[in-house]
């Protein structure tokens, strides 16, 4: 430590050269014309500035110059008055042939018995390497997002590029079974390709699922509805917002839902209409799937669950939610209901 030689025993200022003295962290003690007292060997040895220099100079006068900046004056000369603290005050040293560092600097007027005079104790801290540590962590951030948005495109145009493989071998195929089954898979691959575009354009935290509902439904109306004359789709969903898993598990319930009322609820040339319906609250949301169709068949409770029955059971498990499915009279009514206590149960459907 650089220090000037008491002039009396005062000891206020006794203390906090003391203070000074056994501190790590870069320290000024000034007069009340920030005229430099005392400092600590870390604040020389961190500003690279020669010990033997320091006291009875002017804080401004201190290396080069580089502290002597207007606001920085104005500020320890409000200090000093009793004005105000100053409190993380953050400044840019810039000094001749070396790196600009960022600092942030506080300053408080000492109080103690019998002194002679107006005592600052300024404090120094060095947060270049912080903020370049929080630039770095947010440059990865960022390029992940974009490699994952990146991921997102090309997953979503593999996936189409799978669906037209599919639904040319379903043309070329003599079994109406394995027809049909190639079918569902070209339509459930197709929806899965929309939620991946529609993933890849929204925000990783949450994705607002009224115009993601449309995108989806487009899509499997694209794949599926030979006249939208006949059929009509309509999406009836609130201002709600979900976590991006949540609106997986979504989708693919919608999907499911909506493909099984193509398949079922509209035999001939049946015109008819498919309504997707979501309402939130504070605790709970449901998502219905309602058409009006020709509804159930009589045996509805008993009738063999397909696959896409399945998958709507474990998703809705997934989402701790349960299914209610109904005669909407005319048509058939699927109900996915989450409240705090839901308890996921498949009461009735169709296969699928």
């Amino acid at each position: 430590m650089a220090a000037l030689g008491p002039a009396g025993p005062e000891a206020g200022l006794s203390l906090a050269l003391a203070v000074i003295v056994s501190s790590d962290a870069p320290l000024l003690l000034l007069d009340g014309d920030l005229v430099v007292q005392a400092a600590s060997a870390s604040f020389c040895r961190t500003f690279e500035i020669e010990p033997s220099r320091v006291p009875g100079r002017s804080l401004f006068e201190l290396g080069e110059g580089e502290w002597d900046i207007p606001q920085l004056r104005a500020s320890l000369g409000a200090a000093a008055a009793g004005f105000a603290d100053v409190q993380a005050y953050e400044m840019a040293l810039v000094r001749p042939g070396r790196s600009a560092r960022r600092l942030v600097l506080s300053a408080r007027k000492l109080d103690y018995v019998d002194a002679t005079g107006v005592r600052l104790l300024l404090s120094a801290s060095d947060i270049t390497e912080a903020l370049l540590d929080a630039k770095r962590r947010d440059d990865l951030v960022r390029e992940k997002d974009i490699l994952l948005r990146e991921v997102q495109h090309r997953v979503a145009n593999s996936l189409q590029i799978i669906s037209s493989v599919l639904l040319q071998s379903a043309r070329k195929v003599r079994s109406a079974e394995t027809r049909g089954y190639l079918e569902d898979a070209h339509n459930r691959v197709m929806s899965i390709a929309a939620v991946q575009h529609h993933l890849a354009a929204s925000s990783l935290a949450e994705v607002a699922l009224r115009p993601y509902f449309m995108q989806l439904c487009d899509s499997l109306g694209a794949s599926m509805i030979g006249d939208h004359d006949q059929i009509k789709l309509k999406v009836d969903v609130d201002d709600s917002s979900v976590d991006a898993d949540v609106s997986i598990s979504l989708g693919l319930i919608v999907t499911e839902l909506v493909i099984n009322a193509l398949k079922h609820a509209f035999p001939g040339d049946r015109k008819g209409r498919i309504e997707i319906r979501y309402r939130s609250g504070v605790e709970e949301w449901t998502l219905s799937v309602s058409d009006d169709g020709v509804g159930m068949p009589g045996d509805g409770a008993t009738a063999k669950a397909g696959l896409g029955t399945s998958i709507v059971e474990a998703l809705a498990r997934q989402l701790r939610a349960h299914i209610h499915v109904a005669n909407a009279t005319p048509g058939t009514a699927v109900s996915v209901v989450y409240a705090t206590h839901g308890v996921t149960a498949l009461s009735a459907a169709r296969a699928v």
